[in-house]
């Protein structure tokens, strides 16, 4: 039995660390705005 808990604390603890590397890659990194150009061909515009 101390196996299954010791795994089960592994688990928790690797789960804590993703976790923590999704939060702070979601709140503590801000993109750069951009401007963006998109062409767009004329055929798009016609209704069949």
């Amino acid at each position: 039995m101390p196996t299954l808990f010791r795994f089960l604390t592994v688990v928790a603890v690797i789960g804590g660390i993703i976790y923590g590397a999704i939060f702070a890659l979601a709140n503590l990194v801000d993109p750069k705005p951009r401007e963006m150009t998109v062409t767009v061909q004329p055929d798009k515009f016609l209704k069949k």
